[in-house]
């Protein structure tokens, strides 16, 4: 239900795949109230956001913390394309949370969990891999290694197949995270879902769902 990147100045980069030691985050701020909200079912919670469902089965609400998130979800430049998700409206600020910054609520499509086995599944566990290998590569370079990490697998010719549309993905992301200069969190299990044709999406952050979708 979003994109997991950092705002540079946020938290330190960080390259490790789920299971590589990283400590989990979860943000800790309430819900705001707002009409739309109210009554609405928390279903998901991640480092910088907070999603309920709508009810329709089709959309969620998300509250959004990060800056970086939310200029990668409204920003006329955002990538755009199959591998993102669709944002259906942008309900302003609801609130502050104890970080310091607004919190966004936005009106997005609804997201599912990776199936274990299923094609998309593969294709993340691949791509999760692929940058790992790339941030080994460039650990030297500290807080730049997961840009650098992600303009490599954006350019360089993959040792998988991948289809087009998302070889463009990765290349529109790689161009947003240098021009806003965001640091990528992206190619871990948590922040990869799919759409119920199984298409895989580019999501949210360290999420613990609390019901299935």
């Amino acid at each position: 239900h979003g994109l997991g990147l950092r705002d540079a100045g946020m938290i330190d980069s960080n390259c490790a795949p789920e299971g590589a030691g990283r400590k989990q985050r979860i943000l800790p701020d309430p819900v705001p109230p707002h009409p739309l909200l109210d009554g609405k079912t928390e279903i998901g919670r991640g480092e910088y956001s907070i999603v309920l469902d709508k009810g329709d089965g089709e959309r969620v609400y998300k509250v959004v913390s990060s800056p970086a998130d939310y200029f990668l979800y409204t920003a006329e430049d955002r990538p755009r394309g199959e591998h993102f998700p669709i944002i259906h409206a942008d309900h302003g600020v609801i609130g502050r949370a104890s970080s310091g910054y607004p919190l966004h609520l936005l009106e997005m499509e609804k997201l599912y969990p990776l199936g274990d086995g299923t094609p998309a599944a593969e294709l993340a566990r691949a791509l999760i891999e692929v940058y790992w290998s790339a941030c080994q590569q460039w650990h030297r370079l500290g807080a730049d290694m997961g840009r650098i990490a992600l303009h490599h697998i954006s350019t360089q010719p993959m040792t998988m197949a991948i289809s087009q549309s998302m070889q463009d993905a990765l290349k529109a992301l790689s161009d947003f995270v240098d021009d806003y200069q965001v640091l990528p969190d992206l190619l871990n299990a948590n922040n990869l879902m799919t759409r119920k044709d199984g298409t895989l999406v580019f999501s949210n952050n360290k999420r613990h769902f609390k019901m299935d979708l």
